[in-house]
């Protein structure tokens, strides 16, 4: 299973771009997209940005992560992790 994280790009040198995600930055490789600009959401994945996708999907889906992220709260206990 692959998981790529929704990421805004806050700046570019070249073909590598500095992303954030939830506050946190991380290099991104921008080698496989074209016409990425400071300000889009890319899905990051391994240290690739993979897709350009909406401001709206990007909010989607980290709203669905965190979702993911409650429940496991509520599980963890079930689990005795």
């Amino acid at each position: 299973m692959c998981l790529s994280i929704p990421s805004k790009v806050i700046s570019i040198n070249g073909d590598m771009a500095i992303v954030s995600v939830g506050g946190t930055e991380y290099e991104a490789s921008l080698q496989l997209l074209t016409d990425v600009k400071v300000g889009d959401y890319i899905l990051l994945h391994t240290g690739f940005a993979i897709q350009k996708i909406s401001e709206e999907e990007a909010i989607e889906t980290l709203k669905v992560f965190e979702e993911f992220d409650d429940l496991n709260e509520q599980i963890k206990p079930e689990l005795d992790i």
